[in-house]
């Protein structure tokens, strides 16, 4: 395990900073991490065995909550979006696809589920979890780590314990005395499950041991394709299957073979199997479960390259270690044991997504649906654009940046494959699910080039960018481009849309500008102010207008549902013009509008029928009318900087840091979306934010940190220190970058990137 340097020691001696807290930096940080927080609630986090970005998340899953009840939306489904709810008794399975923070869901592949005594294949009820094969447990008996999760499953006496390589399971089952045990593969299960998701799915039984197919859906990747491979540490005794689909017209001859009882070629779209073994107490069976998104043999090749052994200890190992790895990219000093596991969690959130998709011999699924060889690069999907161009990538940008280098290329990768010639909106497992508003794949690849990231071909990039920007049958961007504003008939989050729109067009004119062309450039930095075509100078608020030029009568500035923004209000998304926060605050009316603006949305009240039909939105992620359990507003507390008053982007950073993140279940204020609520924490906790992305500053706030040292990629490392920082002395006094006074409140990227020392000088009064 890599150890603290003895120069960092030193340099944290010298501050002052007491002793255990020095010896908790030269311990293992993956003890800081709580996998379990934010899983109940908006949290929507699951707490199974992963390695960083990889493509196996292992979880359990608490229900069988159906995406529809008498072919309506059924919004109790929302709380599953990564399958697990702390506040459930019982675990219907752990399966081994996930994802962390969305408003939205999918996948829940392949779950496994160990059982004891008669043999049952249907999931039964949370109320009577005797009904079925599922099992009630207890948190006592619950333990989640970093690449490690191990429960007491109470109605079958076992032991469940998981762990992972990137694209493997390894489960170890330690079972009772029992006169039967199986173990239960469900191929019908998914999040988000609705009686058509399953499309197809093939089983093989290749011997008594070994079992490969695939499971086609149809959910919010339109058509997604999962491939895997099944070995077990001992032979089973018998296995079965059943297929629980109710309507086939169609049956064929493979009516002549008995196909639930031993029998090695399996198809159907609703199949559940089990395997039967002979167990004495105490005996463990183990279960290494592959994927792959190209064949069942590629399935075999990543289970043998990756856990080509039985030591289920040795894999644990080996990802805690991938682990400590990603957290040593930052080194922290914080002020309490409570800080240390909200930073490290952080940290652990914002490198759970995206996900590797790719096989271990570089072989992938593209959005044509053929097979692809990635040159040079790891392929990534799960891209959730909207919420991560943010932070999260400016926050790879940083500590990660060949990663994100890799997933700029993967967008690219998706480009080409494209018959619609578009970036990425929401990437998903070869699919683009079109989830969200923006075209933000130009951000992110603007501003990886830009910060000197992105090696590969600008300029083509740039054309992607632009061809991306005008494909006019996008969700009004013909209207868009004609009118400069998307009129409220077209879309109903036409100004939301016109926002981000206008921003993601001030990305691609930057990076023109940073490339040389001039034409691009010049078309659209003139479509970036966009913006003011929807500002109703009347009322103060950006608001819905029509085709003839009206502005939209009936407009309620509080209600985030039917007034033409999506999952928010006019309140705050009047303010999301990161790209030209100046010429905001001139149609505003000035500093002191600004001020007043600012002031107003931090502390008034936003009353729950305002956001009772946004299921995004939740009382826990509100403070005032601001709404930081939403992304929208991320960039907002930074705006007291221009408005004169840096002193309130000190307050209310703090603020937010405190009361949007907390210890243990129902940590966040509102969903991780894939890293972005951490991603946001970590940059603010270190004193400062990318508020414009495309953009090469950052914005300076009040550090959490006492010290950090960030361990740049090129070999260099830039250190925060915040001198008499403390829950009181909030307030920056001086900023000193590598010993001189630093002016105005923006920090340049290649500042970082070079190496170098930035020191806040903190006290408990505002200097104003």
């Amino acid at each position: 395990m890599k150890r603290i340097s003895y120069r960092l020691l030193a340099s944290l001696l010298v501050a002052g900073l007491p002793i255990w807290t020095l010896k908790a930096q030269t311990d293992s940080l993956i003890r800081y991490v709580q996998p379990l927080i934010g899983t109940a609630k908006m949290g929507h986090t699951f707490p199974g065995a992963t390695v960083p970005f990889g493509a196996v998340q292992l979880s359990p899953d608490t229900d069988t909550i159906p995406y529809a009840v008498n072919g309506k939306y059924n919004p109790d489904v929302y709380k599953y979006c990564a399958g697990y709810q702390y506040d459930d008794p019982t675990i219907v399975g752990f399966s081994h696809t996930h994802f962390s923070g969305t408003g939205h869901s999918d996948l829940g592949d392949f779950l496994i589920m160990p059982t004891s005594g008669a043999l049952q294949l249907n999931p039964g009820v949370e109320g009577a979890p005797q009904t079925g094969f599922r099992s009630a447990f207890n948190h006592t008996n619950e333990v989640a780590e970093a690449n490690y999760y191990r429960v007491k499953l109470d109605d079958h006496g076992i032991l469940a314990e998981l762990t992972s390589s990137a694209r493997t399971g390894f489960h170890r089952y330690t079972f009772p005395a029992a006169e039967e045990a199986h173990i239960i593969l469900d191929l019908m299960h998914g999040i988000y499950n609705y009686d058509d998701k399953n499309v197809w799915t093939v089983v093989r039984v290749l011997n008594d041991s070994t079992v490969t197919g695939y499971r086609q859906t149809h959910g919010w990747a339109r058509t997604r394709t999962v491939y895997f491979a099944m070995s077990f540490s001992k032979p089973f005794m018998a296995y079965g299957s059943k297929n629980f689909q109710t309507e086939q017209v169609y049956r064929g001859f493979w009516r002549k073979f008995d196909q639930t009882n031993n029998f090695p070629d399996l198809a159907g779209q609703q199949l559940r199997m089990h395997f039967d073994f002979d167990v004495t107490a105490g005996e463990q069976v183990l279960v290494k479960f592959a994927l792959s998104p190209v064949s069942m043999s590629n399935a075999l090749a990543n289970m043998e390259a990756e856990v080509p052994h039985w030591d289920f200890e040795r894999t644990k190992r080996e990802g805690q270690d991938q682990w400590e790895k990603e957290l040593r990219r930052i080194e922290a000093v914080l002020p309490t044991e409570a800080d240390y596991v909200n930073f490290y969690t952080a940290m652990y959130h914002a490198a759970l997504m995206p996900t590797v998709y790719m096989d271990i011999n570089g072989q992938y699924r593209g959005l044509d649906q053929e097979i692809h060889q990635a040159e040079h690069f790891t392929n990534y999907t799960s891209l959730s654009l909207w919420d991560t161009f943010r932070a999260f990538h400016p926050y790879l940008n940083l500590v990660n940046p060949s990663r994100n280098a890799d997933i700029v290329s993967s967008m690219m990768a998706h480009y080409d494959q494209s018959v619609l010639k578009m970036l990425p909106i929401w990437s998903h497992y070869a699919n683009d699910n079109w989830c969200m508003s923006g075209y933000h794949s130009v951000s992110v690849i603007a501003d990886a080039i830009i910060k000197g990231v992105y090696k590969g071909d600008a300029q083509a990039a740039l054309e992607a960018c632009v061809a991306t920007a005008n494909y006019r049958r996008y969700e009004g961007i013909g209207e868009y481009i004609d009118r400069g504003y998307i009129p409220e008939e077209v879309n109903g989050t036409s100004v939301s849309n016109t926002l981000e729109y206008a921003y993601d067009d001030w990305c691609i004119a930057q990076l023109a500008k940073h490339l040389g062309r001039q034409d691009i450039y010049d078309t659209f930095i003139k479509r970036s102010e966009n913006w003011r075509n929807l500002y109703d100078p009347s009322i103060g608020f950006m608001r819905p207008r029509h085709a003839d030029g009206t502005f939209r009568k009936e407009f309620d500035v509080l209600e985030t549902h039917g007034q033409g923004f999506i999952e928010g209000n006019t309140w705050n998304y009047s303010l999301y013009v990161p790209h030209n926060p100046e010429g905001l605050m001139q149609v505003m009316g000035g500093q002191t509008r600004l001020r007043r603006y600012l002031d107003s949305l931090f502390t008034m009240h936003l009353p729950d029928k305002f956001f009772a039909h946004t299921e995004d939105i939740t009382r826990e992620g509100i403070i005032g009318n601001y709404v930081h359990g939403n992304e929208p507003a991320h960039h907002v507390v930074y705006l007291y900087n221009l408005a004169g008053q840096p002193w309130k982007t000190h307050e209310r950073v703090r603020m937010i840091l405190e009361n949007q993140y907390h210890n243990g279940p129902d940590g966040l204020g509102g969903n991780d979306d894939c890293g972005q609520m951490s991603a946001w924490y970590l940059f603010s906790s270190m004193g400062f934010y990318p508020v414009s992305p495309g953009s090469d500053e950052y914005w300076l706030g009040s550090p959490l940190v006492q010290a950090a040292t960030i361990h740049l990629e090129n070999g260099k490392t830039f250190t925060v220190e915040a001198i008499n920082q403390s829950k009181d002395n909030v307030y920056v006094q001086r900023v000193l970058f590598n010993g001189k006074p630093l002016k105005g409140y923006r920090l340049k990227h290649s500042d970082i990137v070079n190496g170098g020392k930035l020191v806040f000088e903190m006290g408990g009064k505002a200097r104003k």
